[in-house]
């Protein structure tokens, strides 16, 4: 019985395990390398939101349409951890940014890099951290 009980609880610990590992997903799933991109637009609004933030910004094209790109980002944590605080960008804000589009809807993307207009060189978020930044603006690896 004790046998039988202990196997029971293993199983459901590996359960309790898998499952969150298996809902994760990686970027090729949702991003398309091959569709990298850099615009300046105005932040809509930023999602501080687990497990990833986001990054709303509206980017208008020649003819005066806008698109709202939907940018994703690591978690709170680690962009508190490059600086970051909640005062730090702000809707209404001019940025330049950088990603790759979406693999179904192109404007849902994944941030590469992301600063202020008038501080272009200064970026507040480089996928990988700061020492990425250090290797230079945008900072991939």
């Amino acid at each position: 019985m004790r046998a039988k009980l202990g196997i029971l609880v293993a199983a459901a610990g590996l359960l309790a395990v898998a499952v969150p590992a298996l809902a994760h997903h990686g970027f090729d799933t949702e991003y398309d390398a091959k569709k990298k991109f850099k615009f300046e637009g105005v932040v809509k609004e930023v999602l501080w939101t687990n497990p990833h933030m986001r990054v709303h910004v509206d980017v208008t094209d020649a003819d005066g349409k806008v698109t709202t790109y939907n940018m994703e980002i690591t978690s709170p944590n680690s962009v508190q951890r490059q600086g970051w605080g909640r005062s730090s960008l702000l809707p209404g804000e001019k940025v330049v940014f950088e990603g790759y589009g979406g693999k179904v809807v192109e404007s849902r993307g994944s941030l590469l890099s992301i600063a202020k207009l008038d501080a272009p060189d200064k970026p507040l978020f480089v996928q990988g951290g700061p020492e990425a930044a250090a290797e230079g603006f945008p900072g991939q690896r």
